[in-house]
């Protein structure tokens, strides 16, 4: 196939809820899911409340059926790795989560399955083996489009008359992110723009960054976990210095 944009499910030769059935028969108590989300925004929300109406199409109502267990980190990407550990204690029946958080959850455990929504780079990130045969514990959608980093810019000089410089603000710990700003910059150069990378790792060097942009017409910014939960603190910082800024979610 030659589509630049793709979503694969990788799957495991067991399905995901048959330990959390088994489980259950064993021990006589509710199944439950552990539900880690990186931040309470409104398409979390969204997500929240189509994976429950999902559940109770399948007959696992909530309360009655199965439990779960909603937790946001909201903060540093350390909430992940908390979080996790947290469920891993709690031996819920299975995880599930996306992006940024996965990694955490197969550090917590190698025997609780492990399900993501979506996640950018799931092969480059070490989350699976391969999409075909993921292996161990972990199984879900790996979602890549990087073709819409092009048509992000180009919406974005519509929007700038006279766009030369461009900024790019990426967390380089993130692999989804660093495909997406990859592809940022292959078209960037594609649309003759100047081109100049800011790195970040942790929310304090977000304002620094922003420091050493100046100069710049427009900032692209890639998501990830990091970004997206300090995206106030970006927006803000963009409107003070008058900076047309391109982002990948609504939020």
């Amino acid at each position: 196939m030659n589509e630049t944009s793709r979503v694969h499910y990788a799957h495991r030769q067991r399905p995901a809820a048959w330990p959390l059935a088994a489980r259950a028969q064993q021990s006589g108590k509710l199944p439950t899911i552990g539900y880690l989300g990186a931040t309470a925004t409104s398409t979390q929300t969204q997500m929240v409340a189509a994976f429950a109406g999902r559940l109770r199409e399948l007959g696992w109502i909530e309360g009655r059926t199965v439990a779960i267990e909603y937790r946001w980190a909201e903060a540093p990407p350390e909430r992940f790795a908390e979080i996790t550990a947290e469920f891993a204690r709690l031996k819920v029946d299975v995880i599930v989560t996306l992006g940024g958080a996965v990694l955490a959850a197969k550090q917590a455990t190698s025997v609780i399955p492990i399900v993501f929504a979506a996640a950018s780079d799931p092969v480059g990130s070490g989350l699976v083996a391969s999409l075909a045969r993921p292996g161990g514990n972990i199984t879900g959608l790996s979602v890549q489009s990087p073709d819409l980093a092009g048509k992000r810019l180009e919406l974005l000089r519509e929007v700038v008359q006279g766009l030369r410089r461009l900024a790019i603000l990426v967390n380089v710990d993130y692999s989804g992110a660093v495909l997406d700003m990859r592809e940022a910059q292959a078209a960037a150069r594609t649309l003759g723009l100047e081109v100049a990378t800011f790195e970040v790792r942790r929310a304090d060097d977000i304002a620094s960054a922003f420091e050493a942009l100046k100069g710049a017409d427009a900032l692209y910014v890639c998501a990830d976990p990091l970004l997206n939960t300090n995206r106030i603190r970006i927006v803000t910082l963009a409107n003070i210095a008058r900076l047309p800024t391109m982002h990948a979610q609504r939020e």
